[in-house]
């Protein structure tokens, strides 16, 4: 695909869980990323960027995913024939008794979600163990799958069924005896009956086989986005899952005593923990001598997994690769740590606090020996990227010369235009910002644009304040006089600040789905653990989007905005003859 930055181009953000279709099992999947890409295809969109796929643990983040390289089964199509070795029998029996059309509504119920698609993928593995396929090609790919992908799914397998032998629980640490230990696990199962180990390594089939399934289904969809001229962006976080295979496997190449996560922000007034001592996400900290000592097979083997999928990614908190905000405390014990003072904290830690690793940025030789290391590690990344282009998440607390860093390395960071200022405080114009670059005015872990726009105006909040701070930046953006009450969005916000977005001079203009739709659902709130997160769908089908005149008019008001700023080719009289829908 021809992804070079002097052609900019304008995509859409969406969770793949969000994406909605008239018979998935109550999330999205494969099939509705499909109809995704489909309809933004006769928007003029040309990328769809996704959340991470890698197979989450029970907080469903993912952000904090259990593999670096297993993808998620319920990111999986499933239903008849689909995988092959799916009867219509098989898929009749696993879902009677469900009631199809509920899963389907609200949100993501993911606790029925995951054991249903489990059940449904074992029952397809046993008719694919069991030959009722006559397919030796099929029998040959998957023996060529496993030995191709062992140095990752070894592990993997080996983790995810001791995870099934404890109650399905991620936390190794809280496993039984002899299973909590790389080497002790291993020592465990050798010590098992012939008929035991049997059983285990049946198992192991199994999600060796699941992720045969996945890949598959995978880079069929990637071929399809090829086919219809639009580019798919996936997204590596930075960190890893402290319950994670990897982990559990290779403990020697993290830092255990130690959680990264993001300084203090005051900007999310959601949390109070994160506006006080910062976002604590429990990942890790690598041990960057031990990577290095060998040449960074880990982030080399992680990095091919999603270049064989995605035609760019994003890399989530980027900054990670220069320095990371480091607490001495797991995130369980953050509700502890939340009333006291800096003093009563030490005392608790034996005098370890948080801060910035391997060191922070008071100092020009800091600053120096950090920009050094993370161009080192990037370079690594960018090694092994090849053609698949690399974009990087450089939003937060940001040191000067991370920017011109990213910059030198031909890596796009992000422009959120209401945080793109000048010292004197006046907006950065769109005309302004650098070509390698992504624009936009929302991520996944902020509130959808409708929203703020209810809290500044219609049913205002103690955040209030804040929605209309970050609206009148939105608006002196796009030119516009400070948002008041007697505005109306649709008419005259919406069409004004996504001109102005799509006439930037970034490469990629991003809008997220909730945005486009003028929605008000908010799929993650950063630094909290809330029942909502990661769950909200879109409010109907893919199929059906687009269905209102309201919405087929705004969509066609997308497409004209598309074609004036640029970013697609005005269409041929053909193709602008068809309706988008």
């Amino acid at each position: 695909m021809n992804l070079s930055p002097n052609d900019r181009i304008a995509g859409v953000l969406s969770p793949l869980f969000a994406l909605r279709t008239e018979d998935d099992l109550g999330i999205g999947d494969v099939a509705g990323l499909r109809q995704f890409i489909a309809w933004v295809r006769t928007i003029g969109f040309k990328l769809v960027q996704l959340l991470p796929i890698n197979e989450t643990g029970g907080d469903h983040s993912p952000y904090n995913a259990i593999s670096s390289r297993a993808i998620d089964p319920t990111t999986l199509q499933l239903t008849p024939g689909v995988p092959e070795d799916l009867s219509a029998q098989a898929f009749a029996e696993v879902t009677a008794g469900i009631d199809l059309p509920a899963l389907r509504r609200g949100r993501v119920k993911y606790g029925i979600v995951k054991p249903l698609k489990k059940k449904l993928l074992e029952r397809a593995f046993e008719a694919f163990r069991a030959g009722e396929r006559t397919d030796a090609p099929a029998k040959e790919a998957f023996a060529s799958f496993c030995e191709a992908e062992k140095s990752w799914l070894a592990d993997y397998t080996l983790f995810r069924v001791l995870m099934e032998i404890n109650g399905d629980r991620e936390t190794w640490d809280e496993w039984q005896a002899g299973h909590s230990e790389i080497d002790a696990a291993h020592r465990w199962l050798d010590s098992l009956g012939e008929e035991e180990r049997a059983l285990f390594a049946r198992r192991r089939d199994f999600h060796n086989y699941v992720q045969w399934i996945a890949h598959r289904q995978w880079r069929e969809v990637k071929k399809y986005a090829e086919e219809q001229g639009v580019a798919l962006m996936g997204d590596i976080p930075f960190g890893i899952s402290y319950y994670s295979a990897d982990v559990f496997a290779h403990p020697d190449r993290f830092a255990l005593d130690w959680s990264g996560g993001a300084p203090p922000e005051p900007y999310f007034k959601d949390d109070a923990f994160t506006q006080k001592w910062g976002q604590n996400w429990g990942i890790p900290l690598y041990r960057w001598e031990v990577m290095r000592s060998r040449n960074f097979d880990w982030w080399r083997q992680r990095v091919h997994g999603v270049r064989e999928i995605f035609h760019l990614f994003r890399i989530d908190h980027v900054l990670g690769f220069y320095r990371i905000y480091a607490f001495p405390w797991r995130p369980r014990y953050n509700p502890e740590f939340l009333p006291l003072a800096w003093e009563e904290m030490r005392a608790r830690t034996g005098g370890r606090e948080p801060h910035f690793a391997p060191r922070d940025d008071r100092s020009w030789e800091n600053c120096e020996a950090n920009k050094r290391e993370g161009e080192d590690y990037l370079r690594i990344v960018l090694e092994e990227s090849g053609a698949t282009r690399v974009v990087g998440e450089d939003l937060g607390t940001v040191p000067d010369y991370v920017r011109p860093s990213l910059r030198s390395l031909g890596i796009a960071g992000f422009k959120i235009p209401q945080w793109e200022n000048y010292p004197d405080h006046r907006s950065i114009p769109g005309s302004a910002y650098e070509r390698i670059s992504v624009a936009t005015f929302a991520t996944h872990d902020h509130k959808p644009l409708r929203a703020l726009w209810e809290e500044a105006f219609e049913t205002p909040s103690g955040s209030a304040e804040q929605a209309r701070h970050d609206l009148a930046k939105i608006a002196e953006f796009a030119g516009l006089a400070s948002p008041h009450e007697g505005m109306v969005y649709p008419q005259d916000f919406y069409p004004a600040i996504f001109e102005a977005l799509f006439r930037s001079e970034s490469w990629i203009a991003l809008v997220m789905i909730t945005d486009l739709l003028g929605r008000k659902e908010r799929f993650n709130v950063p630094g909290t653990a809330a029942n909502t997160n990661w769950t909200r769908r879109l409010y109907t089908t893919v199929g059906r989007l687009g269905g209102s005149r309201a919405l087929k008019r705004q969509m066609r008001l997308v497409r004209e905005l598309l074609e004036k700023s640029g970013r697609i080719v005005i269409p041929s009289e053909a193709e602008g003859s068809r309706e988008v829908t």
